[in-house]
């Protein structure tokens, strides 16, 4: 018996409105402003959040001394398409090793990582 279920997963960050936009334009969905909180609800039904963060240090990826603490895996269908769009968006590539993976990884504009992965 579950104790309880997951509601929103929350990003800190220094602007939640330029997160927000960046993701929505990765994914779609609708943004809803409340100045230091921003969600953006997502077409499935989820919903991701933004919260400002003073003093917001992004992770490094790899690193052990400022470990990313987790990632989120976007599917896509065609990685080198995907890629593009996110880099257009800001994004930036974090690992430009072995191409032939079925996973890219990247940071968003405020330096969280999250992959493409193909599905």
């Amino acid at each position: 018996m579950a104790v309880a279920e997951l509601g929103v997963v929350v990003l800190d960050c220094p602007d939640p409105r330029a997160l927000a936009g960046f993701y929505a334009a990765v994914l779609g969905g609708t943004v809803t402003d409340q100045g230091e909180w921003v969600e953006l609800k997502l077409p499935g039904g989820q919903t991701l959040a933004f919260q400002a963060a003073p003093g917001f240090v992004p992770p490094k990826w790899p690193s052990p001394d400022r470990s990313q603490q987790f990632h989120l895996d976007l599917d896509v269908k065609d990685l080198d398409a995907a890629e593009k769009a996110v880099l257009e968006l800001g994004a930036r590539p974090l690992d430009t090793g072995d191409r032939a993976r079925s996973f890219r990884v990247y940071a968003d504009p405020a330096g969280h990582p999250f992959c493409l992965c193909a599905c």
